[in-house]
């Protein structure tokens, strides 16, 4: 076999003022810069196959975009469409690609979707031509108390999504967040390292009208300063559906650089996004110099496609469903009896009731994998719960499996079983009908095996 090699790009792709941010239920137009978006792209080849891995800093792209997307990136390098990786650490500072609800949101994204096209194209064609000797070595550790499951029981037995901070009316979360960071060190001959970082939770901890990348930048600026610009780093975003920054029970000092929004009730800053990365960046620089050699091995890739059921809604839902997404269109959410994030809910259940009215009684769904020896990038087209990264990282006959969120697609929420039993934001607003965790899992792990083999 030829020489492992490894590939590195980062371009800007950060957009104009007065692109619509997507990520909330009220209308956000962009009014200035906090920090750049980045395109990042690793290239890995074996001598034979070669893949590219992108990390952007989009909130999403929906999997129609993917497509012209991907087969723009295999024109210009000649690569095939399975082997294109593309994820989204989902900034809720940034822009929406190719969904329905970023487009009502405002004009301007037509000429970001060209010229984001372009942009991955070019990064793509770069990171191939920067392909270096490499080797690949791994490490694992935990950041604390930075994800925080955002589903709670409360004391009368409803669930709640972000109920709010020391509410004396929370019995308990209903789960617990993974905290582990994963890093894949890529050695490279005569060039800067390649260092991946994987954690999961939500990039929603700014708000406002000001374009952001998020924690996810911080992670990355924290570990190649630390490293003095002898690395560039990538972060990929885990399976982070139902987990967020918001800690019910702070300790002393933990709401520093937090503001509440009153739109939601939940408390951001730009500060707080800082702190973030720094906790997740710290966690892998832990692990950095102790990373374990592995064998690289061959490259490959696959892409599965998952027919999975639609949660379609009950005819005597409907005329509720109606009103309050009517009024909601209308900007009179004051009409609607409920407040904060049960307000969000309730529209968000509504939107998926007309949406699914009369169909489909079915999707098709991207599972997306690329593995480089006994190290695999695991993707799903949405946002999983944790639980599903869980299942599927215990599950992957490789040695260590990055899962990523919104790879090659952005189809909404994937909640566990569990979920639609209990109710909450993401169950309720769900395309997908309850059983999607397991399809998910299995369908990843079963596609996951066979890359092994």
């Amino acid at each position: 076999m030829s020489e492992f090699k490894v590939g590195f790009s980062r371009v800007d792709i950060t957009p104009p003022m007065g692109i619509p941010i997507a990520g909330y239920f009220v209308k956000r137009i962009a009014d200035g810069v906090l920090d750049n978006l980045d395109a990042n792209c690793i290239a890995v080849s074996d001598g034979k196959k070669t893949a590219v891995l992108f990390s952007l800093d989009l909130i999403s792209i929906g999997q129609k975009k993917m497509d012209i997307y991907r087969a723009g990136i295999s024109k210009a390098t000649g690569l095939p469409y399975e082997a294109i990786y593309i994820t989204c650490t989902h900034t809720h500072t940034g822009p929406s690609v190719g969904r329905s609800e970023s487009e009502a949101l405002g004009a301007g994204l037509a000429g970001y979707d060209d010229f984001l096209g372009t942009r991955l194209a070019d990064a793509a064609t770069f990171a191939i031509a920067d392909l270096s000797p490499a080797s690949i070595a791994i490490g694992r550790s935990t950041a604390k108390r930075v994800a925080f499951i955002r589903r709670y029981r409360m004391k009368d037995g409803s669930i709640r999504t972000n109920p709010g901070v020391n509410n004396p009316e929370i019995d308990a979360p209903i789960g617990t967040p993974d905290e582990t960071v994963q890093v894949v060190r890529f050695k490279r001959c005569c060039k800067p390292e390649v260092v991946v970082v994987n954690f999961q939770v939500h990039p929603d901890v700014i708000g406002g009208c000001k374009i952001s990348a998020d924690y996810p930048r911080a992670v990355r600026e924290t570990v190649e300063g630390a490293l003095g610009g002898k690395v560039r780093c990538v972060f990929f975003n885990g399976t982070q559906g139902d987990t967020n920054h918001v800690c019910t029970d702070p300790q002393p000092g933990e709401l520093e650089g937090l503001d509440l929004d009153s739109f939601d009730d939940v408390a951001r800053g730009y500060e707080h996004s800082q702190h973030m990365g720094r906790a997740i960046a710290g966690a892998a620089l832990q692990v950095y110099g102790k990373c374990e050699p592995v064998p690289a091995g061959e490259v490959n890739y696959a892409q599965t496609t998952l027919r999975v059921p639609s949660q379609m809604p009950k005819p005597e839902d409907m005329p509720l469903a109606i009103k309050y997404n009517e009024l909601h269109k209308a900007g009179r959410d004051d009409e609607i009896p409920f407040k904060g994030m049960q307000l969000t809910t309730v529209v968000a259940e509504a939107g998926r009731m007309v949406r699914l009215e009369h169909g489909p009684t079915h999707f098709d769904l991207y599972l997306s994998a690329v593995s480089i020896g006994e190290v695999a990038f695991a993707g799903f087209p949405g946002e999983p719960f944790t639980d599903i990264g869980r299942g599927t990282k215990a599950a992957s006959p490789f040695k260590m499996t990055v899962t990523c969120c919104l790879t090659n697609g952005s189809e909404g929420y994937f909640p566990v079983e569990s979920a639609y039993a209990e109710g909450g934001y993401e169950a309720r607003s769900s395309n997908f009908a309850a059983g999607i965790a397991d399809l998910l899992i299995n369908g990843q792990v079963a596609q996951l095996k066979k890359l092994k083999n």
